[in-house]
């Protein structure tokens, strides 16, 4: 097996201790993930949780990849983390984008010395930020976009299979925690927008007397000839009492 690649079968805990351990971690994240009102509260918690319980796990981060050259740190442990993500982004390179072009859900380098041919050019810098051996796991894709848990250890050889197995149990929980963290997340956007729409109907309707509909027409008119989007043109109006545009 490559060192780059996840095993086909993981190392299963055996010690009932460990077993028992890493079982009420587990149950206490997805507890303690399900409390956060927001999805980068969500973020945040995840990756103190893998910080804790991946044996190991010295610094973690949430990376985004945005088409095939956007990198954005969604959530980070550390500012090791942020710079890392940034060298990928500068350098085009890195195991992020190997992950998301060979759409693999999960990666694990034992040492980064050894990575210099595959990443010529980032490997030397991450050597130099004190990473030894990185892991990561898919999180999510969507639309062209890849969300990924990354940990990080500042030695050598440092994850192991039950470091895998561990990892890949937590990000699948986080994949879970964030995903309803989005949902929620739109849905309050999309009701905040029919509220804010909503009001600014009726400061158009009341100013010139105008039906819903032909208010409706109005603001989206208005919009397009601006080129802003609606929900920004209605907060405007709702703001300032003011339509910028005759009917």
């Amino acid at each position: 097996m490559s060192e780059h690649e996840m095993s086909g079968d993981f190392l299963f805990v055996t010690d009932q201790g460990d077993l028992e351990g890493l079982a009420v971690g587990l149950a206490d994240m997805a507890r303690d993930l399900i409390k956060q009102d927001s999805v980068q509260a969500t973020l945040d918690r995840v990756i103190a949780h893998a910080v804790d319980l991946v044996e190991g796990c010295e610094h973690a981060g949430v990376l985004l990849l945005h088409g095939r050259s956007k990198v954005e740190t969604a959530a980070a442990s550390s500012d090791l983390v942020r710079r890392s993500d940034e060298l990928q982004g500068e350098l085009g390179e890195g195991p992020c984008f190997d992950a998301a072009f060979q759409k693999q859900q999960t990666y694990r380098i034992a040492d980064m010395e050894t990575t210099v041919e595959q990443w010529p050019r980032y490997a030397p810098h991450a050597r130099e930020l004190g990473i030894g051996s990185m892991m990561g796991f898919l999180l999510f894709t969507d639309e062209g976009d890849l969300g990924a848990l990354d940990l990080y250890s500042s030695e050598p050889n440092t994850f192991t299979q039950h470091s895998e197995l561990v990892g890949w149990l937590l990000a699948s929980h986080a994949a879970v925690a964030f995903s309803g963290a989005r949902t929620t997340a739109q849905m309050q956007s999309a009701i905040d927008t029919r509220q804010h729409i909503g009001e600014a109907l009726g400061i158009v309707m009341e100013r010139y007397k105008l039906n819903e509909d032909r208010s409706f027409e109005l603001l989206k008119k208005i919009s397009q000839d601006r080129n802003i989007k609606l929900r920004n043109l209605a907060e405007q109006i709702n703001t300032t009492g003011e339509v910028p545009a005759e009917p």
